[in-house]
């Protein structure tokens, strides 16, 4: 969302004419269709922003969310669902218990990610992880590697702030970068963690970080990417040669798995929220993330409920 307001882009995506923003998103249900049986008005739901058109190969196999015809909120040209009232597919709509709050709803989305992350690159009892980027994608895969019982997870990035953030929500290693090389930053991860990586997520974007993840990554082991870049990437493919480069920006089936750690407290992503501004005042809050403050900004879309 920041970056299509702040670029009017994001990666390949461009804004080409007028689109409402926001794909993370909790509400209550005013209304339902008449053929929904499994939500009800009143309920509080969490929204998953992508939803197939249509049941081709990759909706039969279970992998709708790499369907061409995808809809997805706030990616050009469909619009999201940063509004007071907003309608979606009852079917991507979820329940959430009690004691889940709209805010950590409405995190479910960037949750899920770290989710798909981790489970893909198989973190376990013991890995030791590095995470490239500590924003909020990095952070969530901070929380669930740790859940997942990672035993050192390492986390670069530029802000010192966003790296006490993520020493706050369990890394056990953190590393500001400044000048250094790629291959700099790789020696001085495998230094912190004693031995290369076992897992390596890369959550920035950026080709100097995903160069770096390469550098460290042990031969064989994978390499997710968690970050949007903005077009093509120069990396040094061969010290990586039989591993696996595997994406997790949009995710499949992990809201139900998000929602049950979110209700039984294992995982707590309510340190991630920084900032809270009404949606009157959704220029002031898009400029305090752009402006690189904080971690999760959210906007309160209820003009009667601005609490937590």
């Amino acid at each position: 969302d920041v970056h299509s307001c702040q670029h009017g882009r994001i990666g390949d995506f461009v804004v080409r004419s007028p689109m409402v923003l926001g794909h993370e998103a909790a509400g209550t249900v005013v209304r339902v269709g008449s053929g929904v049986t499994h939500l009800k008005a009143g309920d509080r739901v969490a929204i998953e922003p992508g939803v197939p058109r249509a049941v081709d190969e990759f909706c039969r196999s279970g992998r709708y969310n790499l369907s061409p015809t995808i809809f997805f909120c706030a990616t050009p040209p469909d619009d999201g669902n940063l509004c007071h009232y907003y309608k979606h597919s009852a079917a991507y709509c979820y329940k959430l218990p009690d004691n889940v709050t709209f805010e950590e709803g409405a995190l479910i989305e960037p949750l899920s990610v770290g989710i798909h992350a981790c489970r893909r690159a198989g973190v376990t009892l013991g890995s030791k992880v590095f995470i490239s980027g500590s924003g909020p994608i990095g952070l969530v895969n901070v929380l669930v590697a740790k859940m997942m019982g990672a035993a050192s997870v390492v986390v670069t990035d530029l802000s010192a702030s966003r790296l006490q953030k993520a020493k706050e929500v369990g890394a056990d290693f953190t590393l500001q970068v400044k000048k250094e090389s790629p291959r700099e930053v790789a020696s001085k991860v495998e230094a912190l963690l004693g031995c290369k990586p076992e897992i390596t997520v890369e959550c920035t974007g950026a080709e100097a970080c995903i160069q770096a993840g390469i550098y460290v990554s042990c031969c064989g082991r994978p390499a997710g990417a968690g970050g949007v870049g903005w077009g093509l990437c120069r990396g040094p493919w061969q010290p990586h040669r039989g591993g696996r480069a595997d994406c997790a920006v949009c995710v499949p089936r992990r809201w139900p798995v998000a929602i049950s750690l979110l209700a039984s407290r294992r995982i707590d992503v309510r340190p991630l929220v920084t900032h809270r501004f009404p949606l009157e005042r959704a220029l002031e809050a898009f400029e305090t993330t752009r402006r690189g403050e904080g971690v999760k900004v959210m906007l309160k879309c209820d003009p009667t409920d601005q609490n937590p």
